[in-house]
């Protein structure tokens, strides 16, 4: 989630220190340890295929301004609600309208999944008012990118001027594609890195467990999870599994050197979005951009426009899953939970997959077309999943402020390995049983909301 609604520092930037000061600034004792959730729905107009306009009776402006009578706070850019907000939770937009709910971070998964629960009696709620249908799935499923309708937010006019230019599938990630993604903890810089290189390795697992959008379009692409594939051609310099996280000496120092080589999207001056030239962070420190100096805001708006699987900003994003059921959801943190928060299981699942760093993201398209069945080395994915799903449970258990029963969210993932099915495969399967081809059935199949 990216409001820009921080106040923007006035205090420049003049040294690298200051940079790696800010990672710093994010460590916490384990007792403050929490874990937030954000997840993108796609929208349809419902009994169509079509996606929702922002304007207009039934649009998402106007879905938005309705948010008011349940509490939320209208987050306006140049007087059109983009957003909307209660303290330390935010429902926002990402380009093509993906509704985003930017979650409260929790001790427990069980507050999660409540929170979960009531966000989408919420949107069942005003989208039978408006016309709206929720879908949980990675990758919009019916039309292309081209009649989509774009959000009136001033960061993505430079983010597609920019995406456009450096890979073949900007517009679509912008667009198109739906994920569910978890942020966690840290108590210093040597549990960063160990979050951090472990979860690069086994992101692709994760990937493929959550593995929901086969279609394209309405047609098959070949792909579990086309928007896996469709991350791996958007911007090389800032996507993907990035094999420097595991260069001798990775720390905060590392992340900063790696993020200030790469070019700004914008620089945003008030209200105003404007086109950096290929500027790097690392120019902008030295130069400045059109005679001032870069702040902090500056600092965190360029880390929000970095997008590897694994993003470190004051908590540790993992990225690497399509949107699904409310089920999935909550999965999707509780996997994550019980292997960060327990260093042993933390350990252990680093061990899963001995694949080289600069392997990570080959074994990532891979495993988007193959899911479960794909290999690494001798050892089929699904067998590796089924262990990461143990040892997520083992390390749960040991969170014992939460209850023994934070392991349950994990049910849902038993479930997927013992039909050794992901939920792609199990929509395909409805598709050509069941349902006998009629894509328009997939609706009430992916329905959230």
């Amino acid at each position: 989630m990216s409001l820009d609604n921080r106040p923007q520092h006035a205090d420049p930037l003049t040294k690298v220190d200051q940079l790696v000061a800010f990672f710093q600034q994010g460590e916490k004792p384990p007792a403050r340890h929490l874990v937030g959730m954000e997840h993108e729905k796609i929208g349809v107009l419902t009994g169509t295929l079509a996606p929702i306009p922002y304007e207009g009776p039934r649009g998402i402006g106007e879905l938005l301004g309705r948010l008011s009578r349940f509490g939320y706070q209208p987050f306006l850019e140049n007087d059109k609600p983009i957003a909307a907000t209660q303290p330390k939770l935010s429902i926002s937009l990402e380009p093509g309208g993906q509704f985003e709910l930017s979650g409260r971070p929790f001790h427990c998964c069980n507050d999660l999944a409540q929170e979960l629960r009531r966000h989408l009696a919420l949107m069942r709620a005003l989208g039978a008012e408006l016309g709206h249908t929720w879908l949980g799935v990675g990758y919009r499923p019916f039309g292309l990118p081209t009649e989509a309708h774009w959000m009136p937010k001033g960061r993505y006019v430079r983010m597609r001027e920019h995406l456009a230019s450096v890979g073949n599938h900007g517009i679509d990630m912008m667009t198109m594609t739906g994920t569910v993604q978890a942020n966690f903890d840290y108590l210093d810089e040597a549990d960063m890195v160990r979050k951090v290189q472990c979860a690069s390795r086994i992101s692709p697992l994760v990937t493929a467990l959550f593995a929901n959008s086969p279609l394209r379009n309405g047609q098959k692409t070949g792909y579990l999870t086309f928007r896996a594939h469709v991350w791996r051609d958007v911007d090389k310099a800032r996507c993907g599994l990035r094999p420097e996280f595991f260069a001798e000496g990775f720390g905060y120092r590392a992340y900063t050197e790696w993020a200030l080589d790469i070019p700004l999207i914008f620089v945003r001056r008030a209200h105003a979005y404007h086109d950096p030239r290929g500027l790097t962070f690392r120019r902008f420190l030295a130069e400045g951009f059109e005679g001032q100096p870069p702040t902090l805001s500056d600092w965190e708006d360029h880390l929000t426009t970095l997008f590897p699987e694994i993003r470190l900003k004051q908590v540790i994003e993992v990225r690497g899953a399509d949107m699904g059921d409310a089920a999935m959801c909550v999965a999707l943190p509780a996997l994550w939970k019980g292997l960060f928060y327990d260093r042993a299981a933390l350990e252990a699942a680093a061990a899963l997959v001995p694949v080289a760093p600069e392997d990570l993201d080959a074994l990532t398209d891979t495993i988007a077309k193959h899911g479960l069945a794909a290999r690494v080395g001798h050892r089929n994915v699904g067998e590796l999943c089924g262990e990461l799903v143990r040892l997520s449970a083992h390390g749960l258990r040991g969170q014992s402020r939460c209850g023994p029963d934070e392991g349950q969210y994990l049910d849902v993932l038993r479930e997927e390995l013992a039909r050794g099915r992901t939920p792609a495969e199990e929509a395909l399967l409805r598709l050509d049983g069941e349902f006998h081809g009629d894509v328009e059935q997939l609706i009430s199949h992916w329905r959230v909301a």
